[in-house]
């Protein structure tokens, strides 16, 4: 079954922030905050770790603007605030900020070498190895946000079933295109935004973030470019 490794991870991440929910009830508020501040800093050297790994600057720094064109015309940042706007109503306001859980997790746990490699692999191959390891470390980390961030953690579930089974399913075609050079420059691009996360946790910054999420796939159509001049 091709998309059972992305249905494990997708159910793992879910089953965590619901577990991390139920924890948070025991925490002291004071604690909550330190964790999550503590959390910030960590994302961001992981982020900044990633970001390093590019192997061409200029990509980076085109994609950024390109995405960011797109992204602010879309306005994509205002659809997921409506969104989670609306589902904190469902939830009466009882889940924490569900518009932030949601971004900030589904960054992290779609942004990276792990989950476009190991979508490929279960597309390819019927080798899901890759996710359940990406499985068993967004189990944990979702705990630990969804304690601190609230059950918008859950919804991120979602966007790792919707964005690597859409990789698995077209497997065959994208790997022509996800050539090692591309993902590096993805992942690069995702360790900037990451980096960026966790400055609009610490309350340094309110980047719209979600309006940069369209730079991560213009490396692609770079590279598309270039192989066809």
């Amino acid at each position: 079954m091709q998309l059972l490794g992305t249905i494990v991870n997708s159910s793992t991440i879910i089953i965590g922030a619901i577990i991390g929910v139920i924890i948070k009830k025991g925490i002291p508020e004071r604690i909550n905050d330190t964790i999550l501040k503590g959390l910030a800093l960590g994302i961001m050297v992981y982020g900044i770790s990633e970001g390093i790994k590019t192997g061409n600057l200029i990509i980076v720094l085109a994609s950024l603007v390109l995405g960011g064109i797109i992204g602010e015309i879309i306005d994509i940042d205002k659809k997921l605030e409506n969104l989670g706007t609306f589902i904190e109503g469902k939830f009466k306001n009882k889940g924490g900020n569900i518009s932030q859980a949601f971004v900030t997790t589904s960054l992290m746990y779609c942004i990276g070498a792990m989950a476009i490699t190991g979508a490929l692999q279960s597309g390819l191959q019927n080798d899901h190895t890759t996710l359940y390891a990406k499985s068993l470390i967004d189990f944990v980390v979702s705990i630990i946000f969804g304690s601190t961030l609230g059950i918008g953690v859950a919804l991120s579930g979602i966007s790792v079933f919707i964005y690597q089974g859409s990789i698995t399913l077209l497997a065959a075609l994208l790997k022509t295109l996800l050539q090692d050079p591309v993902i590096r420059e993805m992942t690069a691009i995702g360790g900037i935004l990451i980096a960026g996360i966790s400055l609009n946790m610490l309350g340094l910054t309110k980047i719209r973030l979600a309006n940069l999420l369209p730079a991560v796939f213009i490396p692609i159509f770079i590279y598309m470019i270039y192989t066809f001049l």
